[in-house]
């Protein structure tokens, strides 16, 4: 009898605590339009004598976010809008069927498929690259500098192997890994 009378107890006791602990209503993800004239992809890629700089514009796409954390995403890399340190014959070239192949394929595709949060603003990014027609998982650790009511704004540096997607123009004398930075501003 005392067992359950004491059971009854701290049930009761329980069930009024709680029913003084606020409600926390669930965070809404909210979704941002990439901010295309601010965005953009920057690369360098290195060769035996040195090195080009260069840049795509983005040009489209949207941001995920849910409690000031990004939770996913997609963007359009532009190709044809590539611009380097060398001038036109460069670009040029970058946009024949040895790189980029423009003509076929004059947009990549990036997809957030999962963030995993290291700390409060770096978090690892995984999603999946679409370029010249192939689709392989990407990886890379992002900055996010802003994630908040006013915007979104995060960087991300890191190196990837262009003869994975089938661009192997100069390999031996042009390095496989390129490095990359990406630079993605919303609004909503």
């Amino acid at each position: 009898m005392k067992k359950i009378f004491l059971a009854i107890a701290v049930t009761g006791i329980l069930a009024g605590i709680y029913s003084f602990v606020p409600n926390t209503p669930k965070a809404e993800p909210t979704t941002f339009n990439v901010v295309t004239s601010e965005s953009k992809v920057e690369f360098v890629g290195s060769k035996k004598s040195g090195y080009h700089a260069g840049s795509f514009a983005v040009k489209s796409g949207t941001i995920t976010t849910n409690g000031g954390k990004l939770t996913g995403g997609n963007f359009l890399i532009d190709l044809n809008s590539v611009k380097t340190d060398a001038g036109e014959k460069l670009d040029g070239h970058l946009k024949a069927p040895d790189f980029f192949d423009v003509a076929k394929f004059g947009e990549a595709a990036y997809e957030i498929t999962g963030v995993k949060y290291a700390n409060e603003n770096t978090a690892e990014v995984s999603g999946n690259l679409s370029l010249k027609g192939m689709t392989l998982p990407v990886s890379f650790t992002a900055k996010i500098r802003n994630a908040d009511d006013k915007g979104f704004f995060a960087q991300a540096n890191f190196s990837l192997d262009r003869t994975l997607f089938g661009i192997n123009y100069g390999v031996g004398m042009i390095s496989p890994d390129v490095q990359i930075s990406v630079y993605l501003f919303g609004k909503k």
